[in-house]
């Protein structure tokens, strides 16, 4: 395993791990047997706290390795939260302290400002002056320029920021990475296939692309990250053995991008940008929404239908969203708003779901739903 800046350049993103105990202990600790150092929580992944405290406590490797979790920043309204937030948090991983502690989502400027007015900044070095937080930094989701601002804002030790090759001008983008890294701080990237949709999502344009290469589409991605120093770590939400597997091998290779490299990254994403695709990572920070509407399987469906064909679109709508107990239609849409507040994706969902609605909830659909509805009822389906 590489390491930078003391981080292993692959780090385990928990948010999606397996609920099952038993299958999660044995990624993380397959995991940490290959050089993995780095494992990233959050106060709002729910159960994943103590998922990964029980974990590390039951094979005895707490101080052996670097827990990053995230004070959920968004939900602070007075200051007695700061610790009844990470009082909690310490309680869930079992430990009395944290390697990496997160501003989670922190959205600009100002919300930092009102923070600081609540007395986050001597709250952080207190703690830290105690020994139970090590470093300080924000996870980000926002323009280039409001990262900028915040990077101004304090003396940070660390980021977390969204970056690919198909975000590399969108966000924090290449010239926040790389102003960070300028100023000393360790930037760690989260959504490095954007949730799949750079492997498993990609369209047969360019898969057929992918396919004629000499590289997955996995490495692909990653190696395009890796391939940067400005990168310390590259956070993967392993589900499976066999994904976990794969990126391990990935981050052990060399990590050398050629002119040649860099133009079939150009084709393939010209591929990915020629369908009219929704710009969903699946990261569920909409969910749950308050009238049932899965926003997450509507726009996979959605782009599923551009990027695989029609019926493919429409076949996984109505099997996704229509057998099942509780339905989860882009119709059932009631525009409050609340999904757009929290997507770090900023996607206007509610324009958004009126196309999904348009592509593929055509007249023909309440038929299609009716009958999909009396069957799972009987229990036929």
């Amino acid at each position: 395993m590489i390491y930078r800046n003391g981080y292993s350049i692959l780090g385990y993103g928990c948010m999606r791990l397996p609920g099952n105990d038993a299958e999660a202990e044995k990624l993380i600790m397959k995991a940490y047997e290959e050089g993995i150092n780095y494992f990233d929580t959050a106060y709002v992944y729910k159960g994943k706290e103590e998922q990964l405290g029980k974990i590390l406590a039951k094979n005895n490797i707490r101080d052996k390795v670097q827990i990053a979790t995230k004070l959920p920043v968004y939900l602070i309204k007075k200051p007695e939260q700061f610790d009844e937030f990470f009082d909690e948090e310490l309680k869930r991983l079992q430990t009395d302290y944290v390697d990496n502690y997160l501003m989670h989502m922190l959205p600009d400027e100002t919300t930092w400002k009102r923070l600081l007015d609540m007395g986050i900044g001597e709250w952080l070095e207190k703690k830290k002056a105690a020994g139970q937080i090590k470093k300080i930094g924000f996870s980000f989701h926002g323009s280039t320029d409001i990262f900028l601002k915040i990077l101004d804002a304090y003396d940070w030790e660390f980021c977390l920021v969204q970056y690919n090759y198909l975000d590399e001008n969108a966000q924090a983008g290449r010239q926040g990475v790389e102003e960070a890294a300028r100023r000393g701080i360790p930037v760690f990237i989260m959504e490095p296939l954007r949730g799949g949709k750079l492997t498993k999502g990609l369209n047969k344009k360019a898969k057929a692309i992918v396919e004629k290469s000499d590289k997955t589409a996995g490495e692909w991605g990653l190696s395009w990250l890796y391939a940067q120093d400005t990168v310390s770590c590259v956070l993967s939400g392993m589900e499976t053995m066999d994904v976990l597997e794969e990126n391990l091998r990935i981050a052990n290779n060399t990590h050398e991008y050629t002119e040649k490299d860099y133009e079939t990254i150009e084709k393939i994403k010209a591929a990915i940008n020629s369908k009219k695709n929704i710009p969903c990572t699946g990261c569920n920070y909409c969910m749950p929404c308050p009238f049932g509407v899965d926003i997450p399987g509507c726009f996979k469906c959605y782009n599923t239908s551009y990027n695989d064909g029609y019926i493919a679109g429409e076949t996984e709508y109505v099997m996704a969203l229509t057998l099942k107990e509780e339905t989860g239609f882009s119709s059932q849409c009631k525009k409050c708003g609340k999904c757009e507040k929290v997507c770090p994706q900023h996607i206007p969902i509610r324009d958004s779901l009126k196309k999904v609605k348009r592509r593929l909830e055509p007249p023909f659909f309440i038929i299609i739903k009716k009958v999909a509805a009396h069957f799972y009822k009987r229990g036929n389906l």
